[in-house]
């Protein structure tokens, strides 16, 4: 019998924030490199990598239903779950049948060594250092399945508000180094990258933790030639300083008129009870001064509905505020109790899960308000679209984001992917929800695309 020598086939499974996807991608390179290539669609991988996410308690449901699934979907594959679950809950994880090695924090990046003492001995493999023992920065920039490209600049916090695990689950905080960050980005525009989002936990402590600032990071990358845009996936009011919003509506040369900034109670007295480090009234000051300097800006805005400490008064507070802030988007989450945390042992009154998900509710036709308004003043309008992919389940239509980070479809032209054009945006796309119509309005003279084969039109 002539032996299998084709490549050994690998499947990735990303829950949770975008700095897990970039960890994933870096995941795939690294098996990548040892030979191991994308498992395609209905295809029965060798192994499968699974990074979790542990934000809410429905977030290790998710985890523990896709672990569970996959399992009984490949049993012959090797299961390998990473991720702030495996973290948090290493033997809890260990115990779903069929997993077969679980990773912390700081193993995820060290696979392919675990993978060889698996390989070696068919024995279980649970790793996971205490999060005070997590120490070293393990960079990772890149591109995954899609155009963008995910530049990790920090990781863990320190902070520790009263409802969250992170702190417990990524370790302290800590960053690259300036030079070693550029240096990745320079490779990604080698390789064609066109937008970078940057990535961490707590990015606006990039540099805490070696004495450099998050402001000279962002003034070293604009100077990256080739680089046509980036994005700041997330940063805490406090830490979004006047210093930095003037410096991107004034002075940045790719930084896009975007920010997403968690505000997670409008009721100050909530805040003092979640450990926030900032007020309404601080808050308020960030999203005018956007306003004022680039009106156009898409603000993202991440809200806890029904925490502890939320009677019905603050509530109330807390949803006059929201509804007078001019912001884009409200990414709404109902509260978790989540063991371990400080508002466990909190003397604070507790809102009952069907009213959390009541409040959420309301709050979420806020949003829903707000982006039918983004969308109905932006009809008409020429924006510069970054086309990313040809739509898995309609290969008719592309879809890219505006600078301000509209969805667009747009009739497809594998040509143009990868490449930016003027887009005149038409009218809202009955079929995708947050989405607009566009129309083309020239062709980029050298778009330089990526081949076909570099950009899947899947997410797993």
């Amino acid at each position: 019998m002539t032996p299998d020598l084709s490549p050994r086939k690998a499947a990735y499974y990303t829950l949770g924030c975008k700095l897990n996807f970039a960890e994933s991608s870096t995941i795939g390179k690294i098996l990548g490199d040892r030979g191991f290539r994308r498992a395609l669609p209905d295809e029965a991988p060798d192994i499968c990598v699974i990074n979790t996410c542990s934000v809410t308690e429905t977030a290790d449901k998710k985890g523990r239903s896709l672990i569970r699934r996959l399992s009984r979907q490949w049993p012959g594959a090797t299961l390998v779950v990473t991720g702030c679950y495996a973290q948090l809950k290493p033997g809890e994880v260990a115990s779903i049948e069929g997993v077969d090695i679980v990773l912390g924090s700081k193993e995820k990046l060290r696979i392919a060594e675990y993978l060889d003492r698996w390989e070696a001995s068919r024995k279980p493999i649970v790793e996971s250092t205490r999060h005070n023992d997590i120490r070293t920065f393990d960079p990772s920039c890149e591109r995954g399945e899609r155009t963008r490209w995910w530049l990790k600049v920090q990781d863990g916090c320190d902070y520790y508000c009263t409802y969250c695990t992170i702190p417990f689950a990524r370790g302290r905080s800590r960053s690259g180094l300036i030079p070693d960050l550029v240096e990745q980005a320079r490779r990604a525009a080698a390789s064609g990258a066109k937008e970078i989002v940057l990535t961490g936990v707590n990015v606006g402590e990039f540099g805490s933790d070696n004495g450099q600032d998050f402001l000279s990071l962002l003034r070293a990358l604009d100077a990256v030639e080739g680089i046509e845009r980036y994005r700041i996936s997330s940063i805490e009011p406090n830490l979004l300083t006047e210093e930095i919003i003037r410096w991107v509506a004034t002075e940045a040369r790719a930084f896009m008129p975007h920010f997403h900034i968690p505000l997670q109670s409008g009721s100050d007295r909530v805040l003092r009870l979640m450990n926030r480090r900032y007020d309404t009234a601080l808050f308020a000051s960030r999203i005018a001064l956007i306003r004022d300097l680039i009106p156009d800006a898409f603000i993202g805005v991440d809200v806890i509905a029904g925490s502890r400490g939320e009677t019905p008064e603050e509530w109330e507070r807390g949803l006059r505020f929201i509804e007078g802030l001019d912001v884009t988007r409200l990414h709404v989450f109902p509260y978790s109790e989540r063991p371990g945390t400080a508002a466990l042992m909190m003397n604070a009154p507790e809102v009952e899960p069907g009213e959390r998900h009541r409040r959420a509710a309301a709050l979420q036709r806020v949003s829903d308000a707000r982006i039918s308004a983004l969308l109905r003043r932006s009809e008409g309008e020429v924006r510069t679209v970054l086309w990313e992919h040809v739509l898995h389940d309609d290969p008719t239509l592309m879809t890219g984001l505006t600078d301000n980070y509209i969805r667009v479809v747009a009739p497809a032209r594998e040509e143009l992917l990868n490449t930016t054009t003027p887009t005149l945006l038409s009218t809202p796309d009955p079929d995708r929800e947050e989405t607009i119509r566009g129309s083309i309005m020239e062709i980029p003279v050298d778009p330089a695309p990526l081949s076909a084969g570099d950009i899947s039109t899947k997410s797993q």
